[in-house]
This record gives C-alpha cells, sequence and structure tokens, in this order.
C-alpha cells in the first residue's frame, strides 16, 4: 500500500518483553487496513530480517501484530536497535 505506514509503534510491556526473549516476537501497532503480508514485508525491509510468522489481532480499534523471526534474527536484538531493551 503506497504511501500507508504500516508500522506506527512497537509495544513496549512487560509481557511483550517476555515474548522478545521467549518467543522471538516482536509486537507492533499497525494500520487497520493492511494485511500479513504487507507487515511481513515491511518488517523484513526495515529490519533487514526474515519473518517465520505474522499473527493479528485487533483490540480497541487498534491493530497489533505479533512478527515471529526465524531463529537465526533474534528479536533482542532488534528491540536492542529500538531501544526497548
Amino acid at each position: 500500500m503506497a504511501g500507508v505506514i504500516i508500522l506506527e509503534k512497537i509495544k513496549s510491556t512487560e509481557k511483550m518483553v517476555r515474548q522478545i526473549e521467549i518467543d522471538n516476537v516482536l509486537v507492533f501497532v499497525v494500520d487497520r487496513a493492511v494485511n500479513k503480508r504487507e507487515i511481513k514485508e515491511e518488517v523484513e525491509k526495515l529490519f533487514d530480517v526474515k519473518v517465520a510468522k505474522v499473527r493479528t489481532h485487533t483490540l480497541k480499534n487498534k491493530k497489533h501484530a505479533f512478527v515471529k523471526f526465524k531463529p537465526e534474527y533474534p528479536a533482542v536484538d532488534i528491540a536492542t536497535k529500538l531501544g526497548l531493551m
């Protein structure tokens, strides 16, 4: 989707930090109009990583994307670059 900001912000709570460490997952708040394929492509392009799986969940008019990275790309490294860890 040209011109749409797909990744609006990254979620950082205690539960999300556990997911980073244990499940190799980062959670982003995303535009409601985008699909999983677009989220995957955007994350791979922005962070130069490979995504294993994307799950989405809509809650209170916000869409959350749970992005699981392939094992050779630790989510903790990306979180550190973004200043979360």
